[in-house]
């Protein structure tokens, strides 16, 4: 079968420049003039760095947003199965037809000069948004924030930090304080940020930041609030209480999330009635996500299976805590991870929960650890493990074990991409 012709366009893009990651925005700016500056023509954007929660975020905005009648678009990397995922227009995911117009576009205006393709294609999404009508853009941030491809939106109407933690250290520095000033940069002159729950040498960075910037703060604990009480999420700040239904993508680290987007959607001016969509009708594939038809379900009929693409110490620790909370059932990890991570301070907090880790490796990632190392390294946290050749054969073992057993495919978002695509 002929490959699509946005597939060929974004292989040759993966060989403009030799390295996958080079945080910069010269080249950026030089692509974007020779557009014409499809940055300064987007509807109203709303900004999103941090670690963890990003995306999460972002979806319960959307979810909101749309409820209440607006056209959004949104931004997201990386994605899951195919590129389309990282554009959706005025609610839609980019078709084929405008994905390779605008990525062609792009080629050509580039001319074949270096640039990552994170940055080429991040052109291309904001040529896309330029083009189609829309009430909002959604920006997420690929990666770090100051020197992100995304980075270039001079007066967006909103900026938010979810929770900064320790990950991608090599690239943006080895301590919280550092990360969190490399975040803290898409901060703007006098543009609001909110602010999620932050550990304090992060948060110090984050309102010194905006205080030179004189850019208004909402942070979590003093100007917004967000809980669980008796199954239901309460949302309180200066405008008022808000008792709403518990989010429906789980674990309690949402409630925070929601939190978040809630304090969005309050300084948007979005009414009241999209509230409760913004935290019921969010949609986010790979973060507990449960898998509940296709090849890997039908394997394992009397199993719970469950896909989660988070991948730092940060991660593992709102994992443990969402399956601490999930009614008691034996829980087996199958887990692949990139030896870019942190694989001990993931996999430490998940070990009270975990009756045994299957190991696999990332089919078709050049920086996966191995079954071996990713092996070792659960050893090493104090868990009973063995390796795979993948994760059917992994899911196969568990189940003749243990046929009712709660299952966990973890540790990357590109394994998650991988189960998905072979579970489709």
């Amino acid at each position: 079968m002929t490959a699509p012709a946005s597939d060929i366009i974004l292989e040759r893009m993966m060989s403009l420049h030799p390295k996958i990651i080079d945080l910069t925005l010269d080249r950026v700016w030089r692509l974007l003039s020779a557009l014409d500056h499809p940055e300064r023509r987007l509807p109203p954007v709303i900004h999103i760095a941090g670690t963890n929660g990003k995306g999460s975020t972002q979806a319960m905005i959307r979810a909101g947003l749309e409820a209440a009648g607006s056209r959004v678009h949104a931004y997201t990397s990386p994605h899951l199965v195919r590129f389309h995922e990282r554009i959706r227009l005025a609610g839609e995911l980019i078709s084929e037809t405008d994905l390779t117009a605008f990525l062609d576009e792009c080629e050509q205006a580039n001319q074949g000069q270096g640039i990552t393709y994170f940055e080429i294609t991040t052109c291309a999404a904001l040529l896309a948004f330029a083009r189609v009508p829309a009430d909002y853009t959604l920006l997420e941030v690929g990666l770090g924030g100051r020197l992100d491809a995304t980075n270039v939106i001079d007066r967006p109407a909103l900026t938010i930090i979810t929770p900064v933690s320790l990950d991608h250290q090599q690239y943006l520095g080895e301590t919280l304080a550092e990360i969190a000033r490399e975040k803290a940069g898409i901060i703007k002159r006098g543009v609001p940020c909110i602010v999620g729950p932050q550990e304090d040498a992060a948060l110090a960075v984050i309102e010194a930041r905006a205080a030179e910037l004189g850019a208004p703060v909402l942070a979590h604990g003093q100007h917004w609030h967000a809980w669980e009480e008796r199954g239901r999420l309460i949302y309180q700040d200066e405008t008022g209480l808000l008792d709403l239904p518990l989010p429906n993508l789980p674990g309690a680290h949402q409630i925070m999330n929601a939190g978040a987007a809630l304090a969005a959607l309050r300084h948007l001016g979005v009414a009241e009635t999209a509230m409760e969509a913004a935290v019921t009708g969010a949609r986010w594939p790979a973060r507990m996500q449960r898998l509940r038809r296709g090849p890997l379900p039908d394997a394992a009929p009397g199993a719970e299976l469950w896909l989660d693409g988070g991948h730092n110490p940060s991660a593992g620790e709102a994992l443990a805590a969402t399956l601490a909370r999930m009614p008691e059932r034996p829980t087996y990890l199958i887990c692949g991870m990139l030896n870019t991570k942190d694989i001990g301070g993931y996999l430490r907090p998940l070990v009270p929960h975990t009756v045994r880790l299957h190991a696999v490796s990332i089919p078709g990632e050049k920086a996966t650890l191995t079954a071996q190392e990713t092996e070792a390294a659960a050893r090493a946290a104090g868990m009973d493990c063995a390796t795979a050749p993948s994760v059917a054969d992994a899911l196969g073992r568990i189940v003749a074990e243990a046929p009712s057993a709660r299952v966990l495919i973890c540790g990357s978002l590109y394994l998650a991409g991988t189960v998905l695509r072979e579970n489709d």
